[in-house]
Formats: structure tokens, C-alpha cells, sequence
């Protein structure tokens, strides 16, 4: 069974790092100062990639399963 997918809308993102401090074996901070989804979570991380989804203050993180 695959991992769940994370996407973020680079454009919308307000750059905050509530996503990183939420699943930091998912996303981090780039150079440019927006979040990017670096890695897929593992079955593990997948509560805390969503739970970033549905915090994100911009609203530009998706998962899909």
C-alpha cells in the first residue's frame, strides 16, 4: 500500500512553520522561506501530516490517502 500523498500550494504559503513544527519528518522550511513537503509519512506520520493539513493558517497543505 502506498504513502500517503502531501502536496503544498508554494504560492499561497504564508511561510508561518506551523507545519514543520507539527510533522518535521514531512515538511520543512525552504530557502525562500515557504514550506515544502519533502517526504512522504510514514503510516506513523500520517495523523500529524493531516493534522498539519487542517492547521495550516493559509490552507494550501492537501493530503491525500
Amino acid at each position: 500500500m502506498k504513502n500517503m500523498k502531501v502536496t503544498i500550494d508554494r504560492s499561497g504559503c504564508i511561510g508561518c512553520g506551523l507545519c514543520e513544527q507539527t510533522c518535521p519528518e514531512v515538511f520543512r522550511m525552504n530557502d525562500d522561506g515557504k514550506a515544502e513537503a519533502y517526504a512522504r509519512p510514514d503510516r506513523d506520520r500520517e495523523d500529524a501530516a493531516k493534522e498539519a493539513e487542517e492547521n495550516c493558517p493559509a490552507s494550501v497543505i492537501k493530503t491525500e490517502e
